[in-house]
């Protein structure tokens, strides 16, 4: 089989075999018959094709399918799921770092984004001459739609 379909190869065998045990209503799996678990199939088929080609070009993608499919699952099923936006800044700063250890590209975008993700999961107590950090956060929080799409123009023409 030619490198290049075997990532539909992946995915159909990952897919089959979700409907199998899905089929065979395997008790310890109940959990796992979900659309979410398509996603974290789709986004595993693509890593294990990048690093069975060793062409690393789906790394990001890859880890970036497959963190939100464990994010839904884990605000799906568990309590304790940390369910905010700043999760989706967290998975595509951890694509960055891993894609990283193969490319050696983006570490510092990778390093941005898993900084801020923590700062915003994890609210500490600034110092006083500190405040205007949380002024900065809320205009993030309401106004973050419209920072995509600025810095979705911004790529597009960088690009040109």
């Amino acid at each position: 089989m030619k490198k290049q379909h075997s990532i539909g190869a992946y995915i159909l065998i990952g897919i089959g075999v979700f409907f199998l045990l899905r089929q065979l209503k395997v008790p310890i799996l109940t959990n796992f018959y979900s659309w979410q678990t398509i996603v974290i199939i789709i986004g595993l088929a693509l890593l294990i094709h990048s690093f069975k080609t060793k062409t690393y070009q789906n790394i990001f993608s890859g880890i970036v399918i497959l963190g939100i499919g464990i994010h839904f699952h884990g605000m799906q099923h568990y309590s304790f799921w940390i369910d905010h936006w700043a999760m989706y800044i967290l998975i595509i700063g951890l694509a960055f770092l891993i894609r990283y250890t193969k490319t050696k590209d983006g570490f510092f975008y990778g390093i941005l984004l898993t900084g801020i993700a923590v700062l915003l999961l994890f609210p500490f107590s600034l110092p006083g001459w500190l405040s205007w950090v949380y002024v900065v956060f809320d205009l993030v929080e309401k106004y973050w739609a419209i920072i995509l799409i600025i810095i979705g123009f911004y790529l597009l023409r960088k690009g040109k």
